[in-house]
């Protein structure tokens, strides 16, 4: 399924038809791509588009200098994140360590097993050997 071009028409009066002409002429655009530019503004902000008059735009790029916006954060709220920030680095790091502990612990396991597969011993004959000796815990 491919995406298509669909053709939109519509009638306007015959003073607004040449204002777009000079706008598309101003742009030295056609006057469909004019009404592509708009349609794509329009559908990217969910049709939420305001015309701005250009003495107006004019104001607002100055305010716009100060742009990123900038907030002022108490230190203490920069001491603690960076704090946090190096908890959370030692504890990933402790976790990294322990992974690799159980891993190696999983590894020996497996080993001794393999050495030892036909190897049984039963805790009751673990028993009988020690009956001759008892020992007593006080």
């Amino acid at each position: 399924m491919g995406n298509k071009n669909k053709t939109i028409s519509f009638r306007v009066n015959e003073d607004a038809f040449e204002t777009l002409r000079e706008i598309a002429e101003e742009r030295d655009i056609s006057l469909s791509a004019v009404f592509r530019d708009y349609v794509q503004t329009l559908v990217a902000h969910d049709g939420q588009v305001r015309v701005i008059p250009e003495h107006e735009l004019a104001d607002q790029t100055t305010d716009q200098a100060t742009f990123p916006p900038r907030v002022e954060v108490p230190k203490s709220l920069i001491h603690d994140h960076e704090r946090l920030e190096l908890e959370n680095k030692h504890l990933r790091d402790q976790l990294d360590d322990y992974k690799q502990y159980i891993t190696e612990l999983h590894q020996r396991i497996d080993e001794l097993n393999q050495d030892d597969d036909d190897e049984v011993i039963l805790l009751d004959d673990l028993d009988d050997d020690l009956d001759s000796e008892t020992f007593h815990l006080s």
